[in-house]
């Protein structure tokens, strides 16, 4: 997996944001974000939503491909409350808010609406957790 990360970051800053292969055309992140135990700095791709009714406000899924635990970078933004974030050629800081409920489910639906293989994740972790949505805000 590091080798994948490590590929697609350097990708994706070459190329203000893009990337190709199986996430060519999605709108694709960079999540910085510090081990809540080690205090190491971790990048960690990953796909978005934007907020339709606000541009500084973008929805981030732990679906760790569909595991049945969350990933750790999750648990790290949570513990944190803040975080910074490469989004095409910008850096900057945000604030992390879990989105629960209602709220939640809409957001998951809309994404997995848009791809597939959200739904596929979802379904995959059925019973066994409910994947978090965590919205970041410049």
């Amino acid at each position: 997996m590091s080798d994948w990360n490590n590929q697609t970051i350097t990708e994706f800053r070459a190329n203000e944001g893009r990337v190709g292969g199986p996430f060519e055309g999605a709108p694709m992140v960079l999540l910085h974000h510090r081990g809540r135990k080690s205090g190491r700095e971790y990048v960690t791709p990953t796909m978005y939503l934007a907020n339709e009714t606000d541009p500084d406000s973008i929805y981030v899924f732990a679906t760790k491909g569909g595991a049945p635990t969350n990933p750790d970078w999750y648990v790290n933004l949570v513990a944190a409350g803040n975080a910074t974030i490469e989004r095409g050629a910008e850096t900057y800081g945000v604030t992390v808010h879990e989105v629960k409920g209602p709220d939640r489910d809409r957001i998951y639906a809309e994404q997995a609406r848009r791809y597939p293989g959200f739904a596929e994740y979802e379904r995959q972790t059925d019973g066994i957790r409910i994947i978090p949505v965590l919205e970041l805000k410049r």
